[in-house]
Order: structure tokens, then sequence, then C-alpha cells
């Protein structure tokens, strides 16, 4: 008789995964599977950010479990990890997919903290060459009463002294946009337009911006549109719905499926990295997610 060898595969990969991890990550597998069957497009390079996990990655033996668990549900990356887990990540065959600098209060849109964004943002860059990795954060500060028009001619100055070596280094530096009515209060960096501009002033293929469809939802709403528009300057993007940064389902005001196809279509070759903190079970709400989005 023969046999359907993707579902011998998919039960012998469940028999693994329910033995080595519990049965959650095996409910995740199995949800996981129903995604490869149903579309399996992998149009969308997905990651996940570990700190939305912190109950279940407290130590390094969860993380590498977090890291087999990801990895078996399609994920390719793991945002903002340090490089004691990427030896784990990559015996699991994934990308740190967005690597760290310096804080998000304390950026470059304020010159006295150039010397120090500029070092952090180097060392990331290093960092990510060195392992492979093509991307890193950095942040524009907190306003503190400067001007926007101030903040993002000195983001411009600042960033321009990393751009030869990220260049170099072929390594981008994404610059967050977050929200600053519920989140970030005073971050400067919290409307599309803004980063833009200063992605423009930089002007190197290696400056873009890490759109958060969460942030960017709260403080202007208008995501797909925004996204055509700007495409070129995005480098990375992040998930989390709204309101409450939870589940992405049914549960918020988002159609993530609609903002995924449009993405797709547009060719986005960077991650989309899922940003949200489960109020479920963590590995059952991150498989939904990831279903949700192979469109």
């Amino acid at each position: 008789m023969h046999k359907n060898t993707s579902s011998v595969r998919n039960l012998d990969r469940r028999h693994l995964l329910k033995g080595a991890l519990g049965s959650a990550v095996a409910l995740a597998v199995l949800r996981a599977d129903a995604v490869e069957q149903a579309k399996g497009s992998g149009r969308i390079k997905q990651s996940v950010c570990q700190w939305c996990y912190g109950k279940i990655t407290k130590t390094a033996e969860d993380r590498e479990k977090f890291y087999a668990a990801v990895a078996a549900l399609g994920i390719k990356g793991v945002d903002l990890t340090g490089p004691n887990d990427w030896p784990a990540m990559k015996k699991h065959g994934l990308a740190c997919s967005m690597v760290g600098s310096h804080g998000i209060g304390k950026g470059f849109n304020r010159k006295e903290n150039h010397a120090e964004c500029i070092k952090a943002v180097k060392n990331g860059i290093d960092q990510a060459a060195e392992h492979g990795w093509q991307n890193v954060i950095c942040f524009s500060g907190n306003r503190a009463g400067l001007g926007d028009e101030e903040g993002a001619k000195n983001c411009i100055e600042g960033l321009k002294q990393v751009m030869g070596y990220a260049e170099e280094k072929k390594v981008t530096v994404c610059m967050e946009l977050l929200n600053s009515k519920r989140n970030h209060k005073d971050y400067q960096c919290d409307h599309t337009a803004w980063g833009v501009a200063v992605c423009k002033g930089v002007g190197s293929p290696r400056m873009k911006l890490l759109y958060d469809i969460y942030h960017m939802q709260i403080m202007e709403g208008d995501v797909i549109a925004t996204i055509k528009e700007n495409i070129q300057y995005i480098g990375h993007i992040h998930t989390g719905g709204v309101p409450g940064r939870n589940e992405i389902d049914e549960t918020q005001e988002l159609d993530y499926p609609a903002i995924m196809r449009v993405i797709a279509e547009l060719k986005f070759d960077g991650f989309v990295g899922q940003e949200f903190i489960p109020k479920r079970d963590p590995l059952t709400s991150l498989a939904q997610a990831v279903k949700l989005c192979d469109v």
C-alpha cells in the first residue's frame, strides 16, 4: 500500500518533538504541519522576538527547546538574541534576524550620544558580519524637548558615520519605529514619514526602518498603504495585536493575512518578526500566528 511520505515525515517529526519537548510544542508542530499542507507558500520569511517568550526561555536549556520548536514551525530567525545563544540557534538552522546595539531612550537624535551609539552599532555590525546575520537595530532616542527637524538632522549626521562601515560589512542598520502614545513616551521616531526622511537623508542602501505594525497602527494607522508607499525604506517588520500587543488573531483590530498578502506581493525579502505577547499557551499562539502570516 502506498504511503504519503509527507505525512510519514510529519508524524515522525511530531513523535520526536513530543518526546523531547512536551505536548505544548507537539501541538505547535501539528499546527505548523497544517500550515504546510494547506498553503506552505513560504513567501513571508518569518522570525520571532525571544523577549515575548520570557516565561519559557529562562535558561539555556529552555531556549534551545524554544529554538527547536520555532524551527519546526518553519520560522527562520529569532530577533534580538545574544552571542551566547547563537550556537544553539545555528544548530537548529536559525539566524539572529536582528542584532542588538544601544538602548531606546538614548539615541542618534542628540549629538552628545553619537560616539556611544556609533560604537554600539559598529559592534553589532561586527557581530552580524562574523556570523552571517543581516540586520542591526538602532533607535532615534527620546525627544526630551528636541524638535523633530533637529532630531532628524542629528540622526542623519550620526548615522552617516556608520554607513560606510555597514556597506563594507554588508549589514543593514534598521531604526525602529515605536509608538510614543502608549509604550514609549516621547520617543522621536514615532511616524513613518519621519523615519523615511532620516533614511533619505542618510542616503545609503544599508539604512532602513524596522516597521513595527503594532506601533504604527497606534500612531497613524493606514498600514497597508504606508507599507506600499515606503517598502524601499523598510528592512524588517514586526507584528503585534492592537490593542494590547497580544495575539494577532480575531481578538484584535488588524487583518494580518491581508497585510501579509501585500508584503508578499511587494516581494519583500526581509524578515517579518512575530512580536506579540501571548496571553494563551505561547507556542500554540505562535503556531497560529505563523499560519495566519503564511500567505
